[in-house]
């Protein structure tokens, strides 16, 4: 896979853990369908088990397509080399035993011509971050406990 790097978006990844390796197969027309549309670009997409006795192996992608018939051929050879085995190892140490996870590396292509500008101008992106849901769901769980109590200041 060629990397124009000066020309690209910023670049994410994701852990998805599918409990005890039940994978229903929703998601991938949502994944293939922004990919398509070129919101997104996939660099990296990798499967891991995590065997019950705390061990992990990599999935082939190709062999599980073939064997489950799930359509997940259609990102063979999505490998750009960023993905290393200490990033399999940390991805498998935040899933649980008897779980399967994928792990997706993604450029945000619907960024890139901003990128890409900015850069040409000189700027540099110095931080980023992503806000996980369970915190913001817990946020506005916060702020509608307090926002529901009596004003006793009145």
């Amino acid at each position: 896979m060629s990397l124009d790097v000066q020309e690209m978006g910023p670049v994410d990844y994701m852990v998805v853990e599918f409990p005890g390796g039940h994978m229903t197969g929703q998601g991938l027309p949502l994944l293939v369908d922004i990919t398509d549309r070129g919101i997104i670009r996939i660099l990296d997409l990798v499967f891991i088990r995590k065997l019950p006795d705390g061990s992990f192996m990599r999935i082939d992608l190709t062999e599980r397509s073939n064997d489950e018939g799930d359509g997940l051929e259609v990102f063979d050879g999505a490998s750009s080399g960023l993905l290393d085995d200490d990033d399999i190892s940390a991805a498998a140490d935040v899933i649980q035993p008897g779980s399967m996870a994928g792990m997706i590396v993604y450029e945000n292509r619907w960024a890139a011509p901003l990128a890409t500008a900015l850069r040409r101008g000189g700027a540099m992106l110095v931080a980023s971050g992503r806000i996980q849901i369970q915190a913001l769901l817990a946020a506005i769980d916060a702020a509608e406990a307090t926002s529901a109590r009596p004003n006793k200041s009145a």
